[in-house]
């Protein structure tokens, strides 16, 4: 049994840890008020850039262009071009066209956040299970040091770190896909990240940048809403060449903000928690000391008895 200043020892420890867990949680509490204010102060501008691809898309249904999604009937066309090659149904057609996938993923630079960094990791080792043609961006610590560790390739890291996203950030990482896109390197570009539905749920989720989908952007839209005449100088094609990589750099920076806000959000949780286990093994530990100095009491008022009870006996046989 543990005697009193070895449970006064493990006491002082944990109010030692429960300083640091406290001070934490409130570094957590004043980053994610910090990170919300900036992300609501530049979400109307992108939500605007989307509603303005939307727009394009309702005027021109029929548009083909790069950072679309091609229709069925294009796919279709492909392959009855490609019979007279030995292509005869669908399924040869997507095995000799494999889509090659990049994921920018974004993870936290620091632990101590719960499940935080299981979570973006675990569905990012799901998506990267279903292709073979895949590449990986990489931002945050612990996401370069988890594939580093399980000999996971990675196409790059860009070395920023998660604790404060900015758009010049966001813009170079959007240059740098949308790019590997416009060559060719890249059919498909999706965002795995953090999204916190309120102050108690974050969820990891992947979501697709480009190609954009049309009946996405058309559901975006309002029915019923005013279908306004609009004229695209010097035409349709430059609009969204120079509105789509705007959105798309939008989109990276609301997903770096979101996924450090949930980021500092699992941290106050994991702070909290920390914090509340740490009071009752406190409660524990005073009871247990209270029960030890007590047993201690009195065992020395047993033995001041015993002494006096033998003294007496003394006395009495002298």
């Amino acid at each position: 049994m543990e005697n009193s200043r070895e449970i006064q020892t493990r006491i002082k420890s944990i109010q030692d840890t429960m300083k640091i867990t406290n001070a934490m949680y409130m570094i957590s509490s004043a980053k994610l008020k910090k990170a919300r204010k900036s992300l609501e102060d530049t979400e109307p501008y992108f939500q605007m850039l989307q509603g303005t691809i939307a727009r394009i898309v309702r005027h021109l249904p029929e548009m083909e262009h790069r950072y679309f999604e091609h229709s069925a009937s294009g796919v279709h066309e492909e392959i009855s071009k490609r019979d007279s090659k030995g292509l005869s149904c669908i399924e040869d057609y997507e095995d000799k066209q494999q889509k090659k996938k990049g994921f920018i993923v974004v993870s936290a630079d620091k632990g101590l956040a719960g499940a935080y960094n299981h979570n973006v990791l675990k569905l990012t080792e799901e998506c990267l299970k279903k292709g073979q043609d895949n590449l990986l961006f990489v931002v945050g610590e612990l996401g370069r040091e988890y594939f580093m560790q399980h000999k996971i390739p990675m196409y790059t890291e860009f070395r920023y770190t998660v604790q404060d996203p900015d758009l010049t950030r966001a813009r170079d990482i959007s240059d740098f896909v949308v790019s590997l896109f416009n060559e060719g390197k890249l059919d498909e570009i999706y965002m795995i990240y953090t999204y916190a539905e309120n102050s108690m749920k974050v969820e990891a989720r992947v979501q697709r940048l480009l190609p954009l989908q049309k009946d996405v952007l058309a559901a975006s839209m309002l029915s019923g809403a005013y279908a306004e005449d609009i004229r695209m100088v010097p035409s349709a094609e430059s609009v969204l060449e120079n509105v789509v990589p705007d959105y798309v750099t939008g989109f990276i920076y609301g997903a770096l903000v979101e996924s450090f806000c949930s980021e500092q959000n699992s941290r106050m949780m994991a702070m909290e928690a920390a914090t509340d286990n740490a009071e009752k093994i406190l409660k524990e530990l005073r009871m247990k000391f209270n029960r030890v100095r007590q047993g201690a009491i009195t065992q020395e008022i047993t033995e001041v008895i015993a002494g006096a009870k033998a003294q007496k006996k003394r006395r009495r046989k002298a």
